[in-house]
Order: structure tokens, then C-alpha cells, then sequence
């Protein structure tokens, strides 16, 4: 029996065209991107175009993109940094600029111009710290339950130092209302782009308009970057990250982008690279794998929503029809505001963790929710936010969809998932 990945939320396999664009960097332009001799150059030129490319891509300019291990590692940096976690708000001078070699164009990626203490000169420079104020520093922070881990997770240390976090509520759908944040000045909030377990996508663009000066928007868009067009000016938030390894790309790699004049306190020391945000060597191959894999998904993103639209809507009809009742969690099949990748069921009457199971014997891989999560047996905080009833809440997976698969394949882990669900519920 052959194996059916429907989990691809979780992460998805590297693309043939990424891996032939990382492999030269790791056997032959291997150089440190810090070092100054010609080889070092020529890594830093690869490290400099694809974060010119992820830009672009991104509608962001070079010098706000970041490189992370991943999402965790941008999210936690966005949350910490903007609080003024680590104490200080000094940025690091800017790095001496490499020599150029023959041939080899500008760093693309200036650092912005800082005044003569170190300081941004921009009027949304971050408030002094937190820490140094007792916990008051901010004002309150606001986000939802919907968010994934690794926002929630930092959120929550924070609350337990004496921050003041307001949790705000999601609808039936699991969309937050865009009029339910009643931030201040100096606020920081919390909002994702699209969830991780129902794709719901979250109005953050109206957000971003309706909170005041002063106040700053941290969007966690890792389940969006590769699915849905993201423009990170127009949203109009102060920071956004985004994962390689959730569009093809490799693990270990993600992006932070800050916008520009933002005061980001770094959580390590330790070197001037990225103007000192995330000091350390910066990985070159996987940035530029990064870059090929997004620029893939953007370019075949309509195309590939359509066949994701279609995997959404014939596995929820096949389920509906061959082991009734299912529930559907989430935007409803065909809507606009929702990314195709996604389908949360739940099958009353089964306990997701031993349906899950039996999926697994079945060769049918699927989740109960976020990957970080996955090891857990409790319900899912993001179905609990949107209010469902215990029987649903206890009894949901989240089926997750790649444009590469075809309808046979979805037919066939539609019988193979109706199997066990009758199976279980004799």
C-alpha cells in the first residue's frame, strides 16, 4: 500500500530545482559570506541576491529581510525584540564594508542609516524595555487564541513576567474581528495570516489600518508566504515571518522582515551580520534555496490554488458522502478568505488521536494539529477558540493538500480514511 501525505502543513518535500540550487553552495561557493577574500565574496553575493529576491518577492526592501532558522527562531525574535526583551535598544554600528572584488556589484542590501549614537532616527523606535519598567513598558499586548505555538508560547512567558495580554475572541469560522482590538500607542499585537489548522485567513490588512500611531502588528504568515499573495508594505504591518520548508523549501531557513526604522532588540550577541538582528555565520545555501522555492510557489500560485481548491472540496464531498457525520471547522468549502491547502474534519463519534493511529496503518498521514504540537493529546486551542462543541473538538484532523497530487490520490485516501472512521465507530 502506497503512502498518502496529507500533511503538508506540517512541511512539505524539498523541490528537484531548490536542491540543485543549494548544492553548489555547499561543495563549491562554500565560503563564510563575512570572510573578505574573493571566495567569501562570492558567497556573500549568492547570500545578498537571494535576499534581494526574497524581497521582492515579498514586496519588502532587502534591508528588512532577516534570515532565521525558521519560524520559531523570526517569531520569537519579532515578539521579544519589539518588547526590548534583551534590555538594550542600542542597534550596532554597521559593518565595514567588503572589499569589492572585480566585476561584483554593491552590497544590494545597505544597512539604513543610523544617527550618531547608534539610534534609528525613526519616530516608531521601540519604547524603552519592558524590564526596566516592571513589567509596564508597553502597554498591553493583544493577540488570539488561534495563533500557532510559537507566538503563544512567547506571549504567554511574557504574561508570567507581569505583561498585560488582552486574548482575543474568534468567531465560528476562527477569524478574529477586525474591530475587536482596542489597542493604545505603544500596544504590540498579534495576528496571523492565514491558521495553521483551518487556513482561515485573517483580515490583518484592516487591522494594521484601524490601530493607532505608535502601535505595532507582528504577523506570523508562514501558513500564507507560497499559497496566497503577500505583500509585506501593503499589509501594512511592522513585522512578518515566513518558513522555506512550508512551500518547498529547505528546513532551518525562515525570514523575519522589519520594516524599515524599526528598533529590534536582538535575543543573541555575538557578530555585526544583519545589522546585528541575528548575529552569526548566515547560511547561504539554504537562503538561496529559499529564495528558488518562493519564487516557484509565487509563480505558479494561481494555478496551483486552483488544483488545491479542487484536492479541498473532493475530499470533504467524498467524506461527507461515504461516513457521515463530518463536521467541517473552518471557512467553508470554496470561500475566499481561506487557504486551499487546509481541510479540518471532525468525525464524531472517533477520538482524533486513535483515528490517527489508525490513518497511520493505513498509510494515510495526516495531524490533529500544528506540528509542534502534534505529540500532544490535548484539544486543539484553536478549534476550542472558535467554540465548538467537545464532540467536534475531540474528534478533529486537519488533512493538508500539495499541488502535485492528483485526484486519483485524493479518491483513494478518501476511501481509506471513510474505512476507518466506519471501522471505529462499529
Amino acid at each position: 500500500m502506497s503512502a498518502i501525505y496529507l500533511d503538508h502543513n506540517a512541511t512539505t518535500p524539498l523541490l528537484p530545482e531548490v536542491w540543485d540550487a543549494m548544492r553548489p553552495l555547499m561543495t563549491e561557493t562554500f565560503g563564510n559570506p563575512s570572510s573578505a577574500h574573493a571566495i567569501g565574496r562570492k558567497a556573500r553575493q549568492a547570500l545578498e541576491d537571494a535576499r534581494e529576491k526574497i524581497a521582492g518577492l515579498l514586496g519588502a526592501h532587502p534591508d528588512e529581510v532577516t534570515f532565521t532558522s525558521g519560524a520559531t527562531e523570526a517569531n520569537n525574535l519579532a515578539i521579544f525584540g519589539l518588547m526590548g526583551r534583551g534590555g538594550e535598544q542600542r542597534q550596532p554600528a554597521p559593518p565595514s564594508p567588503l572589499p569589492k572584488g572585480k566585476g561584483e556589484k554593491e552590497n544590494p542590501s545597505p544597512t539604513p542609516p543610523l544617527n550618531g549614537e547608534g539610534l534609528n532616527t525613526a519616530e516608531d523606535s521601540a519604547p524603552p524595555s519592558f524590564l526596566e519598567k516592571g513589567g509596564e513598558g508597553l502597554g498591553c499586548l493583544y493577540a488570539s487564541r488561534l495563533e500557532h505555538p510559537c507566538v503563544v508560547e512567547p506571549l504567554r512567558h511574557l504574561e508570567s513576567l507581569g505583561v498585560s495580554v488582552e486574548w482575543l475572541p474568534a468567531n465560528a469560522r476562527g477569524v478574529i474581528e477586525s474591530g475587536a482590538i482596542a489597542a493604545r500607542t505603544g500596544s504590540l499585537v498579534c495576528v496571523m495570516l492565514a491558521n495553521h489548522e483551518t487556513g482561515a485567513i485573517q483580515p490583518v490588512r484592516e487591522i494594521a489600518l484601524s490601530l493607532p500611531k505608535g502601535a505595532r502588528l507582528h504577523c506570523d504568515a508562514v501558513q500564507a508566504v507560497g499559497k496566497m499573495p503577500v505583500n509585506f508594505h501593503a499589509l501594512g504591518t511592522t513585522t512578518l515571518t515566513a518558513s522555506a520548508h512550508k512551500f518547498g523549501g529547505p528546513k532551518g531557513v525562515g525570514v523575519l522582515l522589519t520594516k524599515r526604522g524599526t528598533t529590534l532588540t536582538p535575543l543573541t550577541y555575538g557578530g555585526h551580520q544583519q545589522q546585528g538582528r541575528r548575529p552569526g555565520t548566515e547560511p547561504v545555501a539554504l537562503a538561496v534555496g529559499m529564495a528558488v522555492a518562493l519564487e516557484l510557489a509565487t509563480r505558479n500560485m494561481d494555478r496551483n490554488r486552483a488544483k488545491l481548491e479542487s484536492h479541498r472540496a473532493r475530499l470533504w464531498n467524498a467524506l461527507e458522502r461515504a461516513c457521515p457525520p463530518v463536521v467541517l471547522n473552518g471557512p467553508e468549502i470554496g470561500a475566499f478568505d481561506v487557504v486551499p491547502t487546509t481541510l479540518n474534519l471532525s468525525f464524531p463519534g472517533c477520538r482524533s488521536d486513535l483515528l490517527l493511529m489508525a490513518l497511520d496503518l493505513a498509510a494515510i498521514a495526516c495531524a490533529t494539529g500544528s506540528a509542534c504540537s502534534s505529540g500532544s493529546l490535548l484539544p486543539s486551542p484553536v478549534l476550542r477558540a472558535m467554540g465548538v462543541s467537545d464532540e467536534v473538538l475531540k474528534s478533529a484532523l486537519r488533512f493538508s493538500f500539495a499541488p502535485a497530487q492528483t485526484s486519483e490520490e485524493i479518491d483513494e485516501a478518501a476511501a481509506r480514511i471513510a474505512k476507518c472512521v466506519l471501522a471505529m465507530r462499529a
